[in-house]
């Protein structure tokens, strides 16, 4: 007994798992490490899962995170990925290589998920959105909405349908029709689906657009209702308000625009124009200084993503006067 006892020990102490205190979870977190990197993942996860609360030290915690996060995706357990990318972009939030690493879980489970559907339900009105985003996304504007439409034929009443439609019909070149076409898809959205605020905030749009003020004012309030952080909707109902002559009445929502979206130079400015209308100078002029700000801060923005993705693109030189 007594040798039993000494060789299951030595075992024991080898694997890195004497006892569950403190010294031993970093041993317990290596050896999940190691055996995830000589593909022994299903070894190796119980360990990591094991250790992940208890360890210090950046570097072992991002190792262990890693392996947990490749070991869950080979043997496909969504949930076991799920938990390791929520605990490295908890310790590690911001990290480049860690966002990255997120973006190319969720990309591969949202492939998984989407062959799954097609082999699972090939001929359900899921299958025929999911053809109508991939086409959308190809700017094949046409074949999407064929692909929309026969959804309707399956389920007349799935909620978004009628609103991608709307949105198709705006992104090609516009006709004598488009705002009647796009208006018709989004109130049948809203006889489906009363609380699309896109829906609404699209009809609102589209009177702005108009100018029809009143009937601008009715669906952007209605959408900034269904959807307090709509910043898009206070700021048109904002400037609905500015444009028929209520600017007092615009400086709130705008505010409230301004406090969803500091950054946004629009914000600014459109709240500027209220406060100028309604005699509040001092108030316009801070705006204006924000929107000066903000506009600059967002060009440098720019210039940064641009030089990051393409690289430092050329300087445009002016043309020469003949």
């Amino acid at each position: 007994m007594m040798w039993r006892i000494s060789v299951l020990a030595f075992l024991t102490l080898s694997l890195g798992i004497a006892a569950d205190g403190p010294a031993s979870f970093p041993a317990i977190a290596q050896r999940g490490v190691a055996l995830a990197k000589t593909g022994h993942c299903a070894e190796a996860l119980p360990l990591l899962h094991k250790a992940q609360g208890h360890i210090g030290g950046a570097e072992l915690k991002r190792d262990l995170g890693t392996a947990g996060v490749n070991c869950a995706m080979s043997l496909d357990r969504q949930d076991d990925a799920l938990h390791f990318i929520e605990f490295l972009n908890r310790e590690f939030p911001g990290d480049p290589a860690i966002l990255y690493l997120t973006t190319h879980v969720f990309s591969d489970l949202s492939i998984r998920a989407s062959q799954k559907l097609i082999y699972t339900a090939p001929s359900s009105p899921q299958v025929h959105q999911l053809n109508a985003e991939a086409l959308e996304t190809q700017g094949k504007w046409k074949e999407a909405a064929d692909e929309y439409r026969a959804v309707l034929k399956k389920d007349p009443d799935m909620p978004g349908i009628h609103y991608r439609i709307g949105r198709l019909i705006l992104s090609q070149p516009q006709t004598d029709t488009t705002f009647a076409d796009a208006r018709k898809e989004f109130e049948a959205e809203l006889k489906i689906d009363p609380s699309n605020a896109g829906a609404e905030y699209v009809l609102g749009e589209l009177a702005r657009q108009e100018e029809k003020w009143p009937q601008a004012i009715d669906h952007f309030s209605r959408a900034t209702k269904l959807d307090a952080r709509f910043a898009d909707a206070f700021m048109g109902l904002g400037r609905s308000l500015t444009s028929a002559g209520q600017a007092a009445k615009a400086i709130a929502p705008l505010e409230t625009a301004e406090k969803l979206q500091p950054a946004n130079p629009e914000t600014h400015f459109y709240l500027a124009t209220a406060y100028m209308r309604a005699g509040r100078k001092a108030d316009a002029d801070r705006e204006i200084a924000l929107h000066k700000e903000t506009t600059e801060k967002a060009g440098q923005k720019k210039d940064e993503i641009r030089s990051g993705v393409g690289g430092p693109q050329p300087i445009e030189r002016p043309k020469q006067e003949p």
